[in-house]
């Protein structure tokens, strides 16, 4: 005699939720996709008591075949994803996108702007919206994702879409007017990915700066110039080295390059593009024997937590990219007005360039 075959007891719904606890299918839902909606009290009861009926929540391809909405948002990076999650900026920029979408019940999902949105997960082209952040290294990828789909690009142009961006040119600007106080005898610059053909070395007349649409870094070297023409320094003069990667494998050879020139051709003031170009050309100088910032001043850019709790402290423009995150992530979400937004930066002195 065969044993009894167990009933599979039903799956408890939405509307069965709702009715054994005596709310509208409506705070049901927000309980699980907008909890800003309800009291923490009431989403906390709600939870509880799903959790104990064994309800995982409103089925999302359901809800999207419903409504038209994912619920997604997706991130183009302009980089790997192991190199964005490792890089300071980047995920303090994620981190307030992530916060953002959290209490508004969304989920992130992050693409490689190397690889084409079309040959992407197919949640992708499901999105609700997308955050297009960085130059991206083919435009390409800007073609595959649909037209009518919301996009706000950071640190990036797109034309007739709104971005945000934060004060570049008078933020470097301003550092550098703060080093060249001092007058230097051999200043020198350091880029981050402003060559049209990949350089990582130091600027000769064969490159081809990119335009000032096409990247920030561009606008930084507008505010070092200015900067040196106040001081009546030719910015011609001025030799220029670029980095491709902001970090320390890539920076490192340039970098080494330039210390290891004779004293008399060494620069004396570094001007730095990011923070993690300053901080390698810290650790470098240490290990010749040179000292900061009596042989040579160094000035950043970002103002990530490394630079600040090391000695000497690094001179730097503090730019806040958590915020940057928030505000990229309201404006997708259309809680906040779809327009170009400029955050403002904060100098800070430290010992590198005192």
């Amino acid at each position: 005699m065969e044993p009894p075959v167990s009933a599979v007891p039903p799956r408890i719904t939405l509307k069965d939720l709702a009715r054994e606890l005596g709310v509208s299918t409506a705070s049901v839902s927000n309980a699980f996709n907008r909890p800003d909606q309800l009291s923490p009290k009431l989403r906390e009861r709600i939870l509880s008591e799903a959790q104990r009926l064994g309800y995982s929540g409103p089925d999302a391809k359901a809800r999207s075949l419903r409504t038209g909405r994912s619920r997604i948002i997706a991130v183009v990076l302009a980089e790997t994803l192991t190199y964005s999650l490792n890089d300071a900026v980047a995920s303090e920029l994620l981190a307030g996108i992530a916060e953002v979408l959290d209490v508004h019940g969304h989920t992130l999902l992050l693409l490689s702007g190397r690889q084409h949105v079309s040959q992407a997960p197919g949640s992708a082209n499901i999105a609700d919206g997308f955050i297009v952040y960085g130059l991206m290294p083919s435009l390409k990828v800007l073609n595959d994702i649909p037209a009518q789909r919301p996009m706000v690009a950071v640190d990036f142009n797109i034309q007739s879409r709104p971005s945000v961006h934060v004060d570049n040119e008078p933020a470097s600007y301003a550092v550098a007017r703060h080093a060249l106080a001092t007058p230097p005898k051999r200043p020198g610059i350091i880029n981050l990915r402003l060559t049209e053909s990949p350089c990582n070395g130091k600027i000769t007349a064969e490159y081809t700066l990119l335009a000032a649409g096409q990247t920030i870094t561009r606008s930084r070297l507008a505010g070092f110039h200015r900067a040196l023409e106040e001081q009546g320094i030719d910015p011609a003069t001025v030799p220029m080295w670029n980095i491709e990667e902001n970090t320390f494998e890539v920076c490192a050879p340039v970098i080494a390059e330039i210390l290891d020139l004779p004293d008399d051709q060494r620069p004396d003031l570094l001007l730095c593009m990011s923070d993690r170009i300053a901080l390698t050309v810290v650790t470098l100088a240490e290990q010749r024997g040179l000292r900061v910032p009596q042989d040579i001043r160094i000035t950043g850019f970002d103002g990530i937590a490394e630079g600040q709790y090391r000695s000497p402290r690094l001179t730097t423009v503090r730019q806040d990219s958590v915020e940057k995150g928030r505000i990229a992530a309201r404006m997708i979400l259309g809680l906040a007005p779809r327009e170009n937004r400029q955050l403002l930066t904060e100098l800070i002195l430290g010992e590198t360039c005192p």
